[in-house]
């Protein structure tokens, strides 16, 4: 029974995409006050109470052909004729109903409420001034001239009865528009809740977006120095060593000196261009990958013979262990450019007589590749942004310059293979990089 009643309601009230918060009032207390007629009418007529037997059936009337265009014909209610027709009524049940002493006053502030929750906002004021002033007129007219009141019922168990079946229309009425108010109410407070809630979202995305676009802004700045600063300075060494072997009438000592010092400074230049050529690409292809399954030792097999030619030259021991059966799933190109940077790196700020060992091990169903030396190390305060662009590059044994970008070239190429970059170092003792691929 409940079940269907829930789901003839809303047929009968509306629904709040179609009818405004007061139309929804008015056509449910219009639906009750029908039901309660049905008793009520015949009531009032057979205990001889025909005048409110008489105006329950007008107002019956009056409220279901105001439903009847307002549901069905989007005709909305006339709230002015409403709250005229409730004084006039009431005043006339007042008289033929015991005054004072009948139930009109139980019933009166209920319409009341019913005139104000159907009524525009700006109307509701007034019409509050005009019952509080027709309720008084009623009475003191009532008191002034008691011969004009009927007395239908006699004391106490006719009072009684009048009262009790009276009673349900007030607390019906109110209970309605309490309820649709509330249930407004609440219906506000959780739209104003989820609008707080999305504006907190939208402002964290502003805030996000606002710091990667400043975090883009510091990388171009970042790269226009590289560009402008360490790009000029190995060409224009290049440019001078070449100038003074070609005009100048040197040593062959010298010249070899000169010649070695072009070399370190082309290799230089070299790494660089590299890395910013390799940054530049991945900025504008994006997170282009090309996943495979390698024999991790096939991988890495130019970069241990490049390698192994620079630590020959700066007299540092290079150990390279790979175990051939080990596989990996990566982008072969990436990795390879990132373990060239670490061995680079590694041999830059190794001593001559210094020792680099690059090796891998499995477990837990990844490869972790150890790229370590016994060089200078890396100071702490440099340690905590080694990775992003903000990191200031520092200088090799021999005086060679980083570049800035390596390592944060290494970090993004691995996280994009599904891995992870990490590091330990101590100054004066050395280094340690382990980079994590999954197993193939």
């Amino acid at each position: 029974m409940v079940n269907k009643l829930k789901a003839i309601w809303p047929r009968l009230v509306g629904n709040s995409d179609d009818f405004s918060l007061e139309s929804r009032i008015f056509h449910s207390i219009t639906v009750a006050l029908m039901v309660l007629a049905v008793f009520y009418i015949p009531y009032n007529f057979f205990v001889g109470m025909y005048i409110a037997s008489f105006s329950a059936l007008v107002m019956t009337a009056f409220f279901l052909f105001e439903y009847y265009n307002s549901r069905f014909k989007g005709v909305k209610h006339n709230s002015v004729l409403f709250g005229v027709t409730g004084i006039v009524l009431f005043s006339v049940n007042y008289f033929a109903n015991s005054g004072i002493s009948g139930s009109t006053d139980i019933i009166w502030p209920a319409y009341l409420l019913l005139v104000l929750a159907i009524a525009p906002y700006k109307h509701q004021l007034t019409w509050l001034i005009i019952y509080i002033l027709a309720f008084m007129a009623l009475h003191v007219v009532a008191y002034y001239n008691p011969q004009w009141v009927r007395h239908p019922f006699t004391a106490g168990q006719g009072e009684l009865v009048d009262r009790i079946t009276a009673f349900p229309m007030p607390v019906i009425t109110i209970f309605i528009v309490i309820k649709y108010i509330r249930k407004k109410y609440n219906k506000e407070r959780a739209a104003v809740a989820e609008k707080a809630l999305a504006l907190e979202i939208q402002n964290e995305q502003i805030s996000h977006q606002k710091q990667q676009i400043e975090k883009s802004d510091a990388e171009k700045n970042k790269l226009m120095s590289i560009i402008s600063h360490d790009m000029r300075a190995p060409l224009f060494n290049i440019q001078s060593y070449l100038e003074i072997l070609t005009e100048s009438d040197i040593e062959p000592s010298q010249r070899a000196a000169i010649e070695h010092d072009l070399l370190a400074a082309t290799n230089g230049a070299t790494d660089m261009l590299t890395n910013l050529l390799q940054w530049s690409k991945s900025q504008m292809q994006g997170s282009e990958v090309h996943l495979a399954t390698l024999i991790l030792s096939d991988a890495l097999k130019n970069t241990h013979e490049l390698c192994q030619m620079q630590a020959i030259k700066k007299s540092i021991s290079f150990n390279f262990q790979i175990d051939p059966a080990i596989t990996v799933i990566a982008d072969a190109d990436m990795l390879e450019l990132v373990i060239r940077n670490l061995v680079n790196n590694a041999i830059k700020f190794t001593p001559a007589g210094g020792a680099i060992a690059v090796n891998a091990t499995v477990g837990n169903g990844e490869c972790k590749i150890t790229v370590s030396d016994n060089g200078k190390g890396i100071d702490y305060d440099k340690q905590q942004n080694l990775f992003s662009l903000s990191a200031e590059p520092g200088y090799g044994t021999n005086n060679e310059k980083g570049v800035g970008l390596g390592l944060t070239l290494c970090k993004e190429f691995i996280e994009r293979q599904n891995g992870r970059i990490s590091f330990e170092s101590t100054p004066g003792k050395g280094s340690g990089f382990f980079v994590f691929v999954p197993m193939g």
